[in-house]
């Protein structure tokens, strides 16, 4: 019994070491069939990524431009005109006024660069492509047929553009505003090349007018034996009248504005034939006397009139 209660001590410490070892040796792992990991999509994440894990897009690459786009881009880059030393009148920078031209116009913040149009021109429209960022206004100076019109343009910040267009009662100005730190351009204007050549012309027909049709005509030379007759156009002639050498057809004012006749002299079987002459304000000069003349014009209806020379006989008769 002694044996016994010895050698069961004895089984009861070896069993836990043989449970112990029995738990130390590896075990088969099974998977749990309860828990089915979701699927990962090859193009859609299964979770939202954080943000510093997200993985932003390719920039999209704008599509290049066409043929039509290129040449508009050429077309104002050649139509611009820029700023130039030679063209500044103090702080003004003066451009020479063209049709379809783009001026170029520097701007700053905090800056008022001032636009002056032509004395006397009437503002029409200002239109700006940017309203939001650019403080555009007008007002005028000066009175009567000095009154000027003045366009005023200030960015909110550097780094702007946009285009402004002008409309007035005489011309259309088109313009780039571009804004930088602090260069600005306090004022432009514009001389008119072409209003200058209109007023030279308009001198010119001034002092043409008042020289005499010719020279060296004597009162008592002169004949004023012509009939006028025939049709009632707005350019019949006022009168005909020679020096002996010259014949002078004179017409009313209103010669220049429409299309004027031309002259035909006209034989004695009525046949008209074409004749030089020369035209002297509102006077026709024929150097030669003639007996009979014609003044045709039109296509369908013809407008004629007459100018025929008469005797002394004649004239007594009309006369009476």
């Amino acid at each position: 019994m002694k044996f016994a209660c010895l050698a069961a001590p004895v089984f009861v410490a070896v069993a836990p070491a043989f449970a112990q070892t029995a738990a130390m040796a590896p075990v088969p792992i099974t998977p749990d069939v309860s828990y089915s990991a979701p699927l990962v999509s090859s193009s859609i994440a299964p979770y939202p990524l954080a943000p510093s894990l997200m993985v932003a897009p390719s920039a999209r690459r704008s599509p290049p431009p066409s043929p039509a786009e290129l040449r508009v881009r050429a077309a104002n880059r050649r139509a611009t005109l820029e700023p130039s030393t030679g063209g500044y009148l103090n702080a003004v920078q003066v451009y020479p006024f063209s049709e379809g031209t783009i001026y170029h116009v520097f701007t700053a913040p905090e800056r008022v660069t001032d636009i002056v149009l032509q004395p006397g021109e009437t503002l029409g429209a200002v239109a700006a492509g940017d309203t939001v960022r650019w403080v555009i206004g007008d007002t005028t100076s000066g009175g009567g047929d000095t009154k000027r019109t003045h366009v005023l343009v200030k960015p909110f910040t550097a780094g702007l553009s946009t285009n402004l267009v002008i409309t007035t009662d005489k011309r259309t100005y088109h313009l780039a505003l571009t804004s930088t730190d602090r260069a600005a351009m306090s004022a432009l204007s514009w001389t008119y090349p072409q209003d200058q050549l209109i007023a030279l012309k308009a001198a010119a027909e001034r002092a043409r007018a008042e020289q005499p049709i010719a020279s060296g005509l004597q009162v008592e030379q002169l004949h004023f034996n012509y009939a006028i007759s025939g049709d009632q156009p707005v350019w019949r002639p006022l009168r005909a009248f020679d020096d002996g050498r010259q014949t002078f057809i004179e017409f009313p004012p209103n010669l220049g504005v429409g299309e004027a006749p031309p002259l035909f002299l006209v034989d004695s079987k009525g046949t008209p034939s074409l004749v030089n002459y020369r035209v002297e304000g509102r006077f026709y000069v024929v150097d030669r006397i003639f007996d009979a003349a014609e003044l045709r014009l039109g296509f369908k209806h013809q407008d004629i009139v007459r100018i025929a020379r008469v005797g002394e006989a004649d004239k007594r008769r009309r006369r009476a």
